[in-house]
């Protein structure tokens, strides 16, 4: 940071004590190339999501296991959408959650609400930082995406889908956020 990063920045383009910086947070890296990506790629997102509706990252769900967030918090960030619009928070919402290898919580949660919100973005991102987790392994263990499901998710797509399986689906925090959004008001 102080060799490479400050010497290049211009002065006054971001404060240095408010930007946390990731440079290689699990230590080195020395797996890389098919022998650290074997199997793990599939179908692009933008195939088994919305078709170029919404924002993507360009990974895939297919061939990776809960752990990756390319799966994970896709259905998580879906999750938390659904949950905002039945909870009348707004009439539309996507949103984002961006991840650096290493660190558990995400580096950025973006909501856009395509100006259908019916309370400020700030509260939303409150409400969603506050109910629900979105650490790889809290997504996982609230989600329960460690069942065999994956097989059912192989066709037809991984969104808009019923069932006991498709968790990712339910809007069981709606009156949860209904209740909370009060305390931000």
């Amino acid at each position: 940071k102080e060799k490479v990063i400050k010497p290049v920045m211009p002065k006054g383009i971001f404060n240095p004590n408010k930007v946390t910086f990731h440079i290689n947070p699990t230590g080195r890296f020395v797996t890389g190339g098919p022998m650290g990506d074997t199997g793990l790629t599939g179908r692009k997102i933008i195939v088994d999501t919305y078709g170029g509706v919404g924002s993507h990252g360009g990974g895939a769900f297919s061939g990776k296991d809960p752990s990756k967030v390319d799966r994970s918090a896709s259905y998580m960030a879906r999750y938390i959408a659904k949950n905002i619009v039945a909870a009348k928070l707004a009439e539309k919402c996507e949103v984002q959650l961006a991840y650096a290898i290493g660190v558990p919580e995400p580096v950025s949660v973006l909501v856009d609400a395509k100006g259908t919100e019916k309370v400020s973005i700030e509260v939303i991102d409150k409400l969603i930082r506050k109910h629900f987790p979105m650490t790889p392994r809290g997504i996982i263990d609230y989600l329960k995406l460690r069942r065999p499901i994956y097989k059912q998710t192989a066709a037809y797509g991984h969104f808009g889908r019923s069932g006991p399986g498709f968790t990712w689906e339910k809007t069981d925090k709606a009156s949860i956020l209904k209740q909370a959004v009060d305390v931000y008001l």
